[in-house]
């Protein structure tokens, strides 16, 4: 078969019919035949067929026929491309291993755990992989900030940026800053929280790491706090796409140069549920945006005295 022909097929770009021009043509792996289902010509022959070669009907079975192993994950310090000795007394097919055998076993468990993390990049890479993948389980992330924020590392200690500092420290800043990347609400605090770290030294330590390994990140949007706000103080649609339309005149009015995304998106959503009759008190506001009450008051003050609004002194 054509070489060319072969990557135009897999690109589903395959020419039309020799014989009749049609362009409805069939691949048949089972037959190894690319076939018209106008005219019924044969255009190919000996088409390579990249599938698995047996079948399963569950996924007990699929586990047992499979002959390869996890993919590559960013997130184990070999990426997961080495094998491991299982901690089961069992061979392959279940049996028991004999009582003499035990003691080999578990002395070759030891061997190759010590043997996986010889040098000292691999051992940081193994406490702080597993510190990230503990911080953002506890921040809620998704799979995809996680990877983010193990390349981060990576590439930390690739630029020699670990040593003298923290492990835990350098993985709460890689944490963060796949956070501002991926464009979620997480403040530097609710960071800080989970860390034995002070916000002021996180925030230090982030603007390091940011500036040594030259990543670009934009300011916070408040948007994305006002829908987060929402969902935790449980408001309405309607409280929510309020609290939306008066940040929208906020932004439009130059009232958050300077000010911080949190503190603003906490007075929007404050105004909104005494628009709506959702009223939440600031006490409640304030400690889901992890910011103060004096804040929230001062943020209220500005917005309804620029806008005019119709509300009550706070």
């Amino acid at each position: 078969m054509n070489p060319s022909a072969t990557s135009a097929l897999e690109q589903g770009t395959w020419p039309r019919c020799k014989s009749c021009g049609s362009g409805r043509l069939l691949r048949q792996f089972e037959h190894g035949e690319v076939v018209c289902s106008d005219c019924g010509v044969v255009n190919e022959d000996h088409l390579i067929d990249h599938g698995q070669d047996w079948r399963s009907f569950d996924q007990e079975s699929e586990t047992k026929k499979a002959r390869t192993g996890a993919p590559a994950s960013v997130m184990l310090p070999d990426k997961g491309l080495s094998t491991t000795i299982g901690w089961r007394d069992a061979d392959h097919y279940g049996h028991a291993v004999p009582g003499h055998s035990r003691s080999q076993f578990y002395r070759l468990r030891r061997l190759q755990r010590r043997m996986r993390t010889v040098s000292s990049n691999e051992r940081n890479l193994s406490q702080a992989l597993g510190e990230v993948d503990r911080l953002s389980s506890a921040l809620g992330l998704p799979k995809s900030v996680r990877a983010t924020a193990a390349i981060t590392y990576r590439r930390a200690v690739s630029n020699n940026l670990v040593r003298g500092r923290t492990i835990e420290g350098v993985a709460a800043a890689c944490v963060y800053s796949a956070v501002r990347q991926s464009n979620l609400p997480r403040t530097l605090t609710e960071v800080a929280v989970h860390t034995r770290m002070d916000r002021a030294d996180l925030g230090r330590l982030y603007r390091f790491v940011a500036r040594e390994l030259c990543m670009r990140t934009f300011p916070t949007n408040p948007q994305d706090y006002v829908k987060r706000l929402a969902v935790d103080l449980k408001l309405s649609s309607r409280t929510e796409k309020q609290a939306l339309l008066l940040l929208g005149d906020v932004m439009g009015n130059q009232l958050v140069s300077g000010c911080g995304p949190t503190g603003v998106a906490a007075a929007t959503v404050y105004i909104a549920g005494m628009l709506t009759g959702e009223r939440r008190t600031q006490k409640q506001i304030a400690g889901v945006a992890h910011v103060t009450e004096v804040t929230i008051r001062g943020r209220y003050k500005a917005i309804k005295d620029r806008l005019a609004l119709d509300l009550p002194a706070c």
